[in-house]
């Protein structure tokens, strides 16, 4: 694509891992933190972590959908949902998607702005890496865009994503 007239260029970037990591996981953060799945999260419950997490960084699919498409996702089966609570508030989520099998997509991974800084990042994609691990896929991917925490595709790779791909796309798309 193109890009428009004095609207910068994203550049998504594909990474993936063909093997659990073997590394020893980060350490535990010095904070209280709980991780729970959150099955069959309410819309408006998915909509406040989604939001709350991506408005920094141009995240636009998910509040795109209408409510019915959002649930058909959200409550698919072979879509978990993780959040992170430090202290009792919710600090973060993952998404794993295993609609595509023998795939897993690491859909959604991020953190509240007030919970960036504290190490609880890695140790929270660890937690899901390994999770989306226990499903014994061929591969686990995630894709990073230019547009996220600039700190987002180094923390993918530290973690064991290797790049496999990458696009210049219009900012937004």
């Amino acid at each position: 694509m193109t890009p428009k007239a004095g609207k910068a260029p994203s550049v998504i970037t594909y990474l993936e891992m063909t093997e659990q990591p073997t590394s020893p996981p980060p350490p535990v953060p010095a904070a209280k933190l709980v991780l729970l799945r959150a099955e069959r999260p309410p819309v408006p419950f998915y909509r406040f972590l989604y939001e709350q997490i991506g408005r920094r960084w141009q995240w636009t699919e998910r509040v795109q959908m209408d409510d019915e498409a959002l649930a058909a996702v959200i409550h698919d089966e072979n879509v978990e949902i993780y959040v992170l609570y430090a202290g009792g508030a919710p600090a973060g989520f993952s998404e794993l998607d295993r609609r595509q099998s023998p795939d897993i997509e690491l859909a959604y991974f991020g953190l509240m702005a007030e919970f960036t800084g504290r190490a609880f990042g890695a140790h929270f994609l660890r937690w899901t890496v390994d999770q989306a691990w226990t499903h014994q896929p061929e591969r686990l991917w995630v894709q990073a865009s230019s547009e996220d925490d600039p700190h987002t595709l180094s923390l993918y790779q530290q973690s064991g994503f290797v790049v496999y791909d990458q696009k210049t796309v219009e900012s937004g798309a």
